[in-house]
């Protein structure tokens, strides 16, 4: 496993800046709302296929009113197209947030038919703080292609009014050891800090009884729903792979979690939960 050469560090530290410059031009007017209860969160989970729905329609219009129906306040997307030929040069990261009426912030892993791939944060929360971790990757070859990856944490100012840290990741598709050695990085660079309460959402491309899930639990409590409902394909899930964690439990409640039953708008089924933040 190669984690990242000077190539590839050359084209994150362009995709960064390139980022960073298109998220200023971002939707902002409501997220100053804040949450809509004092001590709740509600979060969702939601790998969008790069805007395509099963009916194979580019549709960013349809996954926003998927969000919208759900009425989060923090939402993890993974697989967000910016500029991207296939999608039709959208910016898909900046249209979500335009139709949902949230900010948003896109954390890059690779360039991709003139634009931009990854990860992205939206938040009806104010933003204090934004880091692009990139995570640890098995290079492609012509015989296995496998894809950068990263997560992005973008610390909110919580509905208690103190900083609130959420993390959007998307773990490697065909390679085990990828999934383990990012499950491990998560770890490593977002269990440090005890005092601020965190939450981690994204694609981990693994099963509830899988490796990589159970070295996140060694740090995480999954917030997850009492019958692992699954979560992909979104026509007919039979696996669970998207998720939500938080830590620690002296800091969250889960109230509520589930699958949202959606079919169309993309591959993956969204994923909702309801967390209570913990008075001290």
């Amino acid at each position: 496993m190669q984690n990242h050469s000077l190539f590839k560090q050359h084209i994150l530290i362009q995709a960064m800046r390139w980022a960073c410059a298109l998220t200023i031009v971002c939707h902002f007017p409501s997220y100053l709302h804040g949450a809509e209860n004092a001590d709740t969160v509600r979060i969702l989970c939601y790998n969008i296929h790069y805007g395509q729905g099963n009916d194979g329609k580019y549709d960013v219009a349809r996954l926003a009113e998927v969000i919208r129906r759900t009425k989060p306040d923090l939402v993890a997307l993974q697989e967000v197209d910016v500029g991207v030929k296939r999608s039709g040069r959208v910016h898909e990261a900046q249209r979500l947030a335009e139709l949902t009426g949230m900010a948003v912030r896109f954390g890059p892993t690779q360039h991709y038919e003139g634009g931009l791939f990854g990860n992205a944060v939206l938040t009806r929360l104010p933003i204090l703080d934004v880091m692009i971790q990139p995570l640890p990757y098995t290079e492609s070859t012509p015989k296995r292609v496998t894809y950068p990856r990263g997560a992005i944490a973008v610390t909110v100012r919580g509905p208690d009014d103190k900083p609130l840290k959420f993390i959007s990741t998307h773990f490697q598709h065909n390679l085990p050891e990828d999934r383990v050695a990012e499950a491990k990085a998560i770890n490593k660079h977002f269990t440090t800090n005890n005092k601020i309460p965190t939450i981690l959402a994204g694609d981990m491309n693994a099963t509830p009884d899988s490796e990589p899930i159970k070295i996140l639990l060694k740090q995480w409590i999954n917030a997850i729903d009492e019958n692992a409902s699954p979560s992909a394909p979104s026509s007919k899930p039979r696996s669970r792979i998207d998720y939500i964690f938080y830590r620690s439990a002296s800091q969250f409640e889960m109230i509520e979690s589930k699958v949202i039953e959606e079919p169309m708008a993309s591959d993956h089924r969204p994923v909702f939960a309801i967390l209570k933040l913990k008075q001290k």
